[in-house]
């Protein structure tokens, strides 16, 4: 590092330094809905279709199944709504309505895929916003935080 660059990094403030970018990965932070007080599986339920949500009612629904994930072959226990999400991705991307916000589309994505974390590059492509990546990540990366949508520490 050259004294230029050291003066111009001692000049900039840390956060500055972490300021999310093009690379940052983002995902749903579920503990955010409960440190906020909101009751995330009273609005996940509102992505389910009426055969899913009938599945959920019936008694002797499952609380937990066992997930194989198809490109580790790694097993892990989820909870049934989750299971439905995953096994209903193709739906619930489906499912959007032309016009569906920008912040909606991605919280399915990452309702559809389990979670895993993705780039604003990785996200744009993924809910057809090619070339809106610098809008995804100021809308993900700014002081609001939208549906529970964190960069990953």
């Amino acid at each position: 590092m050259s004294d230029e660059d050291t003066v111009l990094a001692a000049r900039t403030p840390l956060a500055r330094l972490n300021k999310p970018g093009l690379g940052t990965r983002f995902h749903i932070d579920f503990d955010w809905w409960q440190r906020e007080e909101r009751e995330i599986e009273v609005y996940l339920r509102t992505y389910l279709s009426e055969a899913q949500l009938e599945q959920l009612r019936q008694e002797n629904a499952p609380q937990t199944v066992d997930w194989v994930d198809p490109e580790t072959a790694e097993v892990r226990s989820m909870n049934f709504m989750e299971f439905l999400f995953r096994t209903n991705s193709a739906e619930l991307m489906g499912g959007e309505e032309k016009g569906a916000s920008l912040v909606d589309g991605i919280f399915r994505l990452f309702l559809a895929n389990g979670n895993q974390p993705l780039s604003p590059v990785e996200i744009a492509e993924k809910v057809g916003r090619a070339g809106q990546e610098r809008t995804i990540l100021r809308t993900l990366a700014g002081v609001r935080v939208y549906k529970g949508i964190r960069p990953v520490d």
